[in-house]
């Protein structure tokens, strides 16, 4: 959803910046469009820097005595953030 977002205010930015030729008493739209702009690609890298956190794995390992045969004993979970695609 962020990128999304992200390249919606690249093009409002954008259109604001180079198609938009009105002019309003006290504000610059051509900076407004700059500032959008700016704010789109952030938002896109943040997004894609969000997707690419949420593929990581965790692997945690326990080890512990067995209290009735005195044996060590390790546990080993794997987990992907990630569900599988359909």
């Amino acid at each position: 959803m962020s990128i999304g977002f992200g390249i919606f205010l690249f093009a409002v930015g954008a259109i604001l910046a180079f198609a938009v030729n009105v002019a309003v008493e006290g504000i610059e739209l051509v900076t407004i469009g700059y500032i959008l702009m700016v704010a789109g690609i952030v938002t896109v890298i943040i997004g894609i820097a969000l997707m690419m956190r949420r593929r990581s794995a965790v692997t945690t390992e326990r080890s512990g005595v067995d209290p009735a045969s005195g044996e060590r004993v390790t546990r080993r979970e794997a987990s992907i953030d990630d569900p599988p695609v359909a």
